[in-house]
């Protein structure tokens, strides 16, 4: 039986008390986790803070950028052992991974050792009553010991992109990833050790939340701050911790995202990406699309062509190339996706396909599968129209006219992403501007410039991540004032 141990220390360590993964595919068990205690989390933080105080402390910036680009590259090299380890631990599409978990992965690193060496700070020369002056320039300083929550749907994507910028900025870290993905983050500390990366400056501890992995890290007086991304509940409750020490955080939490589509739209480039930001990854994605409203006169054929498009996406396994959608992460996760579907019904939804849990083959009918679907006639007030259900689902809904849809748009406590469609340029930024989100595509979706700033609006988030935006939450800026 394989076994995942912790990463602390430049070491793997094993625990006391193990835990079952299981595969999403069929359920059959893949590994035995080691589930951190409190001394073992107290050790990594110990282990990152005297890392700080060692070399890595004063490693120079083209040093750590150049081992950084190593730890990049040496994914790309073993790149099918954590192709392998991620669609074992989400039961994704290999098709899907290939080309945007692991990529993404690596691509983190090189972006923000590219953004911590060349991003400029302040200078100012100041005017003092003697006539002779001050200068005021402002050097960023690290923040220290990072705790990094991460969540299951893109495991390593997620991680490094929290992971590759607080190592550029010159903070240690532990990470904590989902007990349901736990490979890739125990995988990337193989690539610590062979780049080179001084022992401490990474680390890894498994296990839950509550009375577990999670609550000791986040209660634990020496981490200096906390980035997560996860439910909002969950982010409420680390953020309560957080308030212990005045600890700053940065959270992308829950989403309930809208889609705007205009009778003006490319309607077969609305369907297309509409079809992706609903059902990919089997819906579990932080900025997928749960609500779809349609303008009136298109409506009927835009219900008609998304149903067909959803039929036709294949459930399989990872590894076969066919394979449009895989299961959901585990079978707690099918039965809350389940019981929403269900509610859909008792709340008086039009079911237009899919609704339930389909029968597959063999071991796979074991799995956590759950049907691509989609629902009409339901209000806006609906349980499946205002909370988030994060499967491959999504409710149609026509609209009149353009105030009407941007104030149902924003009628919801969350305001994470939206997607507009429509060929009118004038439309497009008024609509952009008014919807209350973190990120607004237009005629697009998921299409991200790692530069620009990511985060969500209202219970959707605090902070943002990206470019320079994520240096401003894993630095602490210092004003340094001369007088001359």
């Amino acid at each position: 039986m394989k076994q995942i141990k912790n990463f602390i220390d430049g070491q793997f360590v094993a625990s006391k008390t193990w835990f079952d993964k299981r595969s999403p595919v069929d359920n059959t068990l893949i590994a035995q986790v080691a589930e951190a205690g409190q001394t073992d989390v107290d050790t990594a933080v110990k282990a990152a803070r005297a890392a700080l105080n060692g070399p890595w402390g004063q490693m120079a910036i083209a040093d750590r950028v150049d081992l950084l680009y190593g730890v990049a590259d040496e994914i790309n090299r073993r790149f099918d052992d954590f192709l392998e380890a991620e669609c074992a631990d989400t039961g994704k599409p290999m098709s899907l991974a290939r080309h945007v978990d692991i990529p993404r992965g690596a691509a983190n690193f090189k972006i923000f050792a590219d953004v911590v060496k060349n991003v400029p700070t302040e200078f100012f020369e100041t005017a003092t009553p003697d006539g002779r002056g001050a200068l005021n320039y402002a050097m960023r300083r690290p923040v220290g010991v990072v705790g990094v929550i991460c969540p299951w749907n893109l495991p390593l994507l997620l991680m490094t992109w929290k992971v590759g910028p607080a190592l550029a900025c010159g903070n240690a870290v532990v990470v904590k990833p989902s007990e349901e993905t736990p490979q890739t983050a125990t995988l990337l500390g193989e690539v610590m050790n062979a780049v080179g990366m001084p022992k401490g400056v990474y680390n890894v501890v498994h296990g839950f939340g509550p009375d577990s992995a999670g609550e000791h890290l986040t209660t634990h007086p020496g981490v200096n701050a906390i980035t997560f991304t996860g439910e909002t509940r969950t982010g409420t409750a680390i953020m309560r911790a957080a308030a212990e020490g005045a600890r700053p955080v940065s959270f992308e939490m829950g989403g309930k995202n809208a889609a705007i589509v205009f009778a003006d739209c490319d309607f077969d480039a609305a369907i297309e990406g509409t079809l992706r930001s609903c059902f990919i990854n089997c819906g579990q994605v932080c900025l997928g699309t749960e609500r779809v409203y349609v303008e009136r006169p298109i409506f009927d054929r835009f219900v008609a062509a998304l149903k067909s498009g959803a039929e036709a996406m294949k459930l399989g396994r990872p590894n076969d190339p066919s394979t449009g959608i895989g299961p959901l992460i585990s079978k707690e996760h099918q039965n809350k996706v389940l019981s929403y579907y269900q509610k859909a019904v008792a709340e008086g939804a039009t079911v237009i396909t899919g609704g339930g849990v389909p029968k597959m083959d063999g071991e796979l009918d074991q799995g956590c599968w759950i049907q691509p679907t989609i629902w009409t006639g339901l209000g806006d007030d609906a349980t499946v129209c205002r909370e988030e259900i994060f499967g491959p689902c999504c409710h149609i809904a026509p609209f009149d006219s353009e105030e009407d849809v941007i104030r149902r748009a924003n009628d919801n406590v969350y305001g994470l992403a939206t997607a507009i469609w429509t060929t009118n340029l004038a439309r497009a930024h008024r609509v952009a501007g008014r919807i209350e989100v973190g990120l607004a595509w237009v005629n697009s979706w998921f299409l991200r410039d790692l530069r620009t700033p990511f985060g969500g609006a209202k219970q959707s988030g605090i902070g943002r991540e990206g470019g320079v935006h994520s240096l401003e939450f894993y630095t602490e800026l210092k004003n340094v004032c001369i007088k001359l």
